[in-house]
């Protein structure tokens, strides 16, 4: 808690309890489902919530911004992202179905309102969204036949609506096909080594 207030030194008290809570709730959960690694949990705050919060520092979703998160798992980067933007709906889907049974445990434990989650595979969620964020699911490629669909045409941002995907290590190959892609490196707001390769990818739709 003390490296998440650090970077986000504004959080309301609200805000502040539901990010303490998160790791008690993931080390009951995880008892049960087995969602996030032993050593992952060791590294919590850093490798989950901060890095789900990345996606933070390259936007600040407005007010009634819709937001999916494909392949969400536990709930990362979606949980953390609402529990900073109350005033965002997020939309959680993993086609695992006991990794959104720990997504509603979490965001009902937190009384989160803005969190909608369901059992789902990409290419059959239908709504329409302003932002796609994902935690390094598949490759891009792979990735954004599921969602284009999804965009919405009308822009409120200052960046353009499309994906915001959290990824690692050196993606020239992959984003070849993608010369409109733009990379934020997380090393550049975060000083854990954790973040030494680790970007947010923004790519318009």
């Amino acid at each position: 808690m003390e490296t998440l207030l650090k970077y986000f030194p504004n959080l309301s008290l609200t805000q502040q309890n539901q990010f303490e809570a998160l790791l008690k709730l993931y080390l009951e959960w995880n008892a049960k489902i087995n969602v996030i690694s032993r050593k992952d949990m060791d590294a919590f705050y850093v490798r989950h919530v901060l890095h789900s919060l990345g996606i933070s520092k390259t936007i600040q979703f407005k007010p009634q911004t819709q937001v999916l998160d494909v392949g969400t798992g536990g709930g990362f980067p979606g949980i953390p992202l609402a529990i900073l933007f109350p005033d965002t709906q997020f939309d959680l889907i993993d086609s695992i179905g006991k990794k959104i049974k720990v997504v509603e445990g979490v965001s009902s434990a937190l009384g989160l309102k803005n969190v909608f989650s369901k059992q789902m595979r990409a290419e059959y969620y239908s709504k329409k969204v302003d932002f796609v964020v994902s935690r390094a699911v598949t490759h891009m490629e792979a990735f954004v036949p599921w969602v284009a669909k999804n965009i919405k045409k009308e822009q409120r941002h200052s960046i353009k609506n499309g994906i915001l995907y959290l990824k690692g290590g050196d993606l020239s190959a992959e984003l070849k096909e993608f010369p409109n892609a733009k990379q934020y490196a997380l090393q550049s707001f975060f000083e854990d080594p954790f973040f030494e390769t680790k970007k947010v990818v923004h790519l318009p739709l």
